[in-house]
């Protein structure tokens, strides 16, 4: 008996086209079953729907590439919380832009692993380049600024901080705000660095004079850590101050702007991130206010040379004598060794709307933002956070119990209707909604109003 076929791969055009025609397909029809932001039925209902549609996961005999790519998108499609959808809301989750989409498709066919100039010759180059750029716009007066590609703020958090322990040594005090995100302490932990020393945040945001007091009484080397748009509330520390501040006790900043850093892409609210460029380490994500598909994440540092303590030899990869003949080294350019070309969607979708494309879709979702903040004021059962600074919005029906609050988003969950966050702020807790979604309308935010409202009322 003849053996089958191999199957066609990917950087061949023709079938891919055709298989691309039934994953778009089923992407169609899976939405469409779905008919709202989230799948109705909660946890339950979902996984016994991926039971019964998956069957056995190693069938003996295969169904075939089209049966199996059409049902298991439609599959996970039908069951998506589907961040193009208006009223899908809770987290720093982006619908791509179909121009991003298309490029990382390409970068999967081609399949480029950047950890040797001989499997990535042209997407290294273009890696250089897009690095460079990006941490120019960071570090603008900087002599020889750079930038490393990770899978967002969590790595790039945790190489700030291991880059800041080899320049000091184990004894390296982390500082951060209690409004941090939670992979700082991680990173700590995973370096084996003391606990981060936490700064109370009552307003949200860390208060300079606070921040100057915690570095004058702590011994040795210190990194302070602030922020550029909490995950909570969207804040944003007050950096020149913190600046001054580390400046004035020797202290190194690093700021995590996975949230806020991409409003430097555009010139109406990047007065915002005034003191950025003091840091020596930046966390900047594009899988959030850049619209690309996951991951897309970006640490810049104000020095290249602080990144030669990345260096790293495998001599199957950069063996000494081809780095000496001018085969660019990839394994200094992040602690992972196989990973995706992520910068060609970023550079794709940076040529193609340029400063101006960008800092448009910017505007419109902090535009949306100021509008659900007026819809709240405006509903007399409805209570506000504070105006947002950046795309989040914090309310709660007003004199409800912290219960109901979560009673509500889950019963918005269940049904499938609305997917919003929570978070604690002042010691209560509130609906959250992020808005990242350039599509939204107003007529959107009064359909979530009324639902949240109706919900209330249960």
């Amino acid at each position: 008996m003849r053996a089958a076929p191999p199957p066609p791969l990917a950087a061949r055009p023709t079938p891919l086209s055709r298989l691309l025609g039934i994953a778009l397909d089923a992407l169609r029809t899976g939405a469409e079953e779905r008919g709202g932001p989230l799948p109705a039925g909660g946890p339950e209902a979902v996984t016994a729907r991926v039971r019964s549609v998956l069957g056995a996961v190693l069938p003996e005999t295969g169904t075939g590439q089209d049966e199996a790519l059409r049902t298991l998108v439609h599959l996970v499609a039908a069951g998506a919380a589907d961040p193009a959808h208006p009223l899908c809301a809770a987290h720093l989750h982006t619908p791509p832009l179909a121009v991003a989409a298309a490029a990382d498709l390409a970068a999967a066919a081609l399949n480029p692993s950047m950890d040797s100039w001989d499997q990535a010759p042209a997407a290294s180059a273009l890696e250089a380049e897009v690095t460079a750029a990006l941490a120019g716009e960071v570090f603008p007066a900087a002599g020889r600024p750079d930038a490393l590609v990770t899978t967002g703020g969590t790595e790039s958090n945790q190489l700030a901080l291991l880059l800041a322990r080899e320049r000091h040594g184990p004894g390296l005090t982390v500082v951060t705000g209690a409004n941090a995100h939670h992979s700082l302490r991680r990173a700590a932990w995973l370096l084996g660095l003391p606990e981060p020393v936490a700064v109370p945040t009552p307003s949200g945001v860390l208060d300079p004079e606070a921040a100057a007091r915690t570095l004058a009484g702590t011994d040795g080397p210190v990194l302070l850590s602030a922020t550029a748009g909490t995950t909570d509330e969207g804040l944003i520390d007050p950096l020149p101050q913190l600046a001054d501040a580390c400046a004035a006790h020797g202290a190194d900043l690093h700021v995590d702007a996975a949230y806020g850093g991409p409003l430097l892409l555009g010139s109406a609210h990047r007065h915002l991130l005034a003191g950025l460029d003091r840091a020596r380490t930046v966390t900047l994500d594009l899988h959030k206010l850049g619209w690309q598909p996951v991951a897309a994440g970006l640490l810049a540092v104000r020095e290249a040379g602080d990144l030669a303590a990345l260096a790293h030899t495998a001599d199957y990869l950069n063996a000494g004598d081809d780095t000496e003949a001018g085969l660019p080294d990839l394994l200094g350019r992040s602690p992972r060794t196989t990973r995706r070309p992520d910068v060609l969607k970023a550079a794709v979708t940076l040529r193609a709307l340029g400063r101006t494309g960008l800092g448009a879709l910017v505007d419109l979702c902090l535009e949306r933002a100021q509008d659900l903040a007026d819809l709240v004021e405006k509903a007399p059962g409805l209570e506000l956070r504070a105006r947002p600074v950046l795309t989040t919005v914090l309310f709660r029906p007003a004199g409800a119990e912290d219960a109901r609050v979560a009673g509500i988003r889950r019963a918005l969950l269940a049904d499938g209707r609305a997917v919003l966050g929570r978070a604690e702020a002042d010691g209560r807790l509130w609906l959250k909604a992020t808005l990242l979604n350039p599509h939204t309308t107003p007529d959107d935010l009064a359909q979530l109003i009324t639902l949240v409202e109706g919900s209330s009322d249960r």
